[in-house]
């Protein structure tokens, strides 16, 4: 499956994403104690947390909620030109929300949801960090110092959301902002049960997988990314340590190859921990598809996929 989107370059990246926590106190001590994130500021019912390698004030907000979950998602729009291209463009489709006045951190933005009913918002103006004076980096080229707490997670890598329909809102994301196919999974009825898509040349940063429940707008989980495998090692000791459920232990991804490790926040919601994967640099990729015989072999090294992975999503399905 393959679309051309050369006509649709106004989207830079994953920019940032909005979790929901019915356990707000305890999340926040895992996204800043366990995993090492930055609080850099509270608001209503809201934190905004940073990785130590983001250029932008945050890439996580979480907030308070009866329900585990993702709020939104947001990206970064290449100019004010594009924000207002991709957004003209999304309100024929049915799926535009309007404009809001911006948030924390950022100016106005776009709200529109995909197919299924994920929200998600594009956005142009934004604020890098400017870090105090205890994280003032010694390198110009980093925007923060680096933390030595938990696991010290160094940025946001990508998210995973569940989908009814993985064929609709992968074709959606494609055409109307301009994701590109990197790797599929495709059902021997020949309907996609993965997509993963990307913006900038890694390999994904926003991937669909198809909800067992067949429940609609869920999330699978989100993900920030260390500098090696030893630090995904650490990571899971660090879970160990902290009593923190891990899913999946560290172990290598078929798809996209990458290193992983996987465990619940306080709230309900699936983190994973990861480094490695790999970069596209040629224009005419041609995605990778793997089949259902392929995926019964399990995960890179052979060990099986925990079937979890297909069920479990936040918000929770009753039953």
């Amino acid at each position: 499956m393959s679309e051309n989107n050369e006509q649709v370059m106004d989207i830079a990246h994953l920019g940032h994403v909005e979790l929901i926590s019915p356990k707000i106190e305890e999340s926040i001590v895992f996204f800043r104690d366990i995993l090492g994130m930055e609080e850099v500021k509270r608001e209503d019912q809201s934190v905004y947390l940073r990785a130590w390698n983001d250029y932008e004030t945050y890439s996580l907000k979480l907030t308070e909620g009866k329900e585990a979950g993702m709020g939104h998602m947001a990206m970064r729009a290449y100019s004010p030109e594009a924000l207002e291209r991709r957004a003209l463009e999304l309100e024929k489709t049915g799926y535009g929300l309007g404009w809001t006045d911006g948030d924390f951190g950022h100016g106005k933005s776009y709200r529109f949801t995909d197919p299924d009913g994920h929200q998600m918002e594009i956005y142009y103006e934004t604020e890098k960090y400017n870090p105090p004076p205890h994280l003032k980096p010694s390198l110009k080229n980093q925007p923060q110092k680096r933390t030595s707490r938990g696991v010290a997670v160094k940025q946001l890598d990508h998210i995973n959301i569940l989908a009814s329909d993985i064929d609709k809102n992968s074709s959606f994301m494609r055409k109307e902002l301009g994701c590109k196919l990197s790797e599929q999974i495709v059902l021997n009825n020949g309907k996609q049960a993965g997509a993963w898509l990307h913006l900038t040349n890694k390999a994904y940063e926003i991937a669909y997988t198809l909800d067992g429940t067949g429940a609609k707008g869920r999330l699978h989980h989100l993900t920030f990314n260390v500098e090696s495998r030893e630090d995904v090692l650490k990571a899971a000791d660090v879970f160990l340590d902290n009593g923190v459920f891990i899913e999946f232990s560290p172990s290598k991804h078929a798809i996209q190859q990458t290193f992983a490790t996987y465990a619940y926040e306080p709230g309900g919601n699936r983190i994973e921990i990861c480094t490695g994967g790999y970069y596209i640099t040629a224009p005419d990729w041609e995605p990778i598809t793997w089949t259902e015989e392929d995926r019964a072999k399990g995960q890179a090294w052979g060990n099986k996929t925990v079937s979890t992975f297909h069920t479990y999503g936040t918000p929770f399905v009753k039953g």
